[in-house]
């Protein structure tokens, strides 16, 4: 068995690659002919554009390059060139993409770059197909939809590290000069807005680092399944004026376009594109925590529950009494979770969840901590009550009312930590993406092909969910590779 730590070669992959096929029944490449029509699932329009009249007959089938990165992405060869070496020496995985003549590596390039929308349209005919599947798989999980972003670096010349230290040493010959000059601040002003051989890479400060790249927003449901997959280029800002460009002197804030102001043209985008789509949770980070999102949550998207971080930067909002009008009324605060406290010792008030009751909006019912249940009813045993009542005090909460503090689900209890606990899903998926699928490794400079990629790591993941319910392993749904090792 080879060290764990020991460099791999093209020819270990092929050899590993040749042991899968020779050693495994049935092979993965026979289930993956025996299970997934890729002739059913491309598109017909996309068919139209590949084979509409060129002067000539194509070499190259559609379904051989699908098959190609279908191939690339299994097996985990982030460069093109290296695949075709593989191919090359492999009759087997030739066959299986259909290949009587290997293409070269320009080929596989300007495939991405040719046909990049309709790889787009492919990967949204994939989320619909997928959605009724993902029901079965976990209907409440499915019903959750979780958004992120990050960013998708292109290897320039200014991602490299001796980049920015030979900014920082300039630095630091300005404080030379002039003390009152941080230049660990400082080196920040130096660095340039773009990257000089790609104006599309943006200086962002992402995940703790500087770094020059391609900013995107990543949607998933509570599976971890892709729902969608869109990069802030410049169709993106085309298509959406309102997106506007900041920089500011802080590293931490700086995002060239910010998670909150690209929420609502992203979700905008993707439910046009699947309009019979709905989901009844949004999970975010605290970076959504404004007002003008969740009412946008409530009322354009139609989301019952919003499971979004209090951001502690932000003001402090008005409290307000939503007493059933007490009849010796004191002041009611709130926690930082909006719970209503007690008036007389900050006490906690018991949530009773939400209120029934024909024809009224929803609310959360909050009684007295000193109350307790009594038959029918509860009973106020507080020496000093604030209301009449012996019932006790009571507080109610509406989300229409504010949909910030009351989000559908009470903060701070262990349902809203268990719930907040699954946007998790979409930082692994991205992970997937930009590791596992090499989307983060790729080594071209041209937007058009790694938007290209991105939508192909997300076509592979969603055909693996398919092949995961024909071969009955819903278990499998996110390892296409565990799927073909059987």
């Amino acid at each position: 068995m080879r060290n764990k730590f020991s460099q791999i070669s093209l020819f270990d992959i092929y050899s590993d690659v040749s042991s899968a096929i020779n050693n495994r029944e049935p092979s993965f490449l026979d289930l993956l002919d025996e299970h997934l029509d890729l002739s059913s699932l491309i598109p017909v329009e996309f068919y139209r554009a590949f084979y509409k009249y060129t002067g000539r007959k194509r070499v190259y089938s559609l379904e051989s390059f699908i098959r190609f990165f279908l191939l690339q992405k299994f097996i985990g060869i982030d460069k093109d060139s290296a695949m075709l070496i593989t191919l090359s020496v492999c009759q087997e995985l030739r066959d299986f993409c259909g290949f009587t003549k290997l293409p070269d590596a320009a080929k596989i390039t300007r495939f991405k770059q040719d046909f990049c929308d309709h790889l787009e349209n492919f990967f949204n005919r994939l989320v619909d197909i997928t959605e009724p599947i993902c029901r079965e798989l976990d209907e409440k999980k499915a019903d959750y939809l979780i958004f992120d972003t990050t960013g998708l670096e292109i290897p320039v010349a200014e991602n490299n590290p001796k980049f920015f230290n030979t900014k920082l040493k300039q630095a630091k010959a300005i404080h030379k000069k002039n003390p009152d000059f941080d230049p660990y601040l400082g080196v920040y002003s130096l660095l340039p807005d773009t990257a000089e051989k790609s104006d599309r890479a943006k200086h962002q400060y992402i995940n703790g680092h500087y770094c020059y790249a391609v900013k995107a927003a990543v949607v998933t449901n509570g599976l971890g399944i892709v729902r969608h997959i869109q990069l802030f280029d410049d169709e993106f800002k085309k298509a959406h004026p309102e997106v506007v460009e900041t920089k500011s002197d802080n590293p931490d804030v700086d995002k060239e376009i910010g998670d909150s102001t690209a929420l609502k043209p992203v979700l905008n985008d993707f439910f046009k594109v699947h309009p019979e789509l709905s989901y009844k949770t949004f999970i975010g980070d605290s970076s959504f925590d404004t007002y003008d999102i969740y009412s946008a949550l409530r009322h354009d998207f139609h989301f019952e529950r919003a499971c979004v971080p209090i951001n502690p930067r932000n003001s402090k909002q008005k409290q307000t009494d939503e007493n059933s009008a007490p009849q010796k009324p004191l002041p009611v605060n709130f926690d930082k979770n909006g719970i209503p406290l007690c008036p007389l010792d900050n006490t906690p008030f018991i949530s009773l969840g939400k209120s029934k009751g024909a024809h009224r909006s929803t609310r959360f019912k909050f009684v007295c901590p000193k109350s307790k249940p009594g038959g029918k009813s509860r009973i106020c045993t507080c020496e000093t009550p604030c209301t009449d009542s012996s019932y006790g005090r009571c507080v109610y909460t509406y989300p229409d009312k504010d949909f910030r503090m009351y989000p559908g689900i009470l903060r701070g209890t262990e349902h809203w930590d268990n719930l907040y606990r699954h946007r998790v899903a979409v930082e692994r998926t991205i992970d997937l993406f930009k590791n596992t699928f090499d989307v983060g490794n790729r080594r071209s400079i041209n937007v058009k092909t790694l938007r290209a990629d991105a939508y192909l790591a997300g076509i592979i993941q969603l055909l693996g969910v398919i092949l995961a319910k024909a071969l009955h392993k819903p278990h499998l749904y996110k390892s296409i590779r565990k799927l073909a090792a059987g």
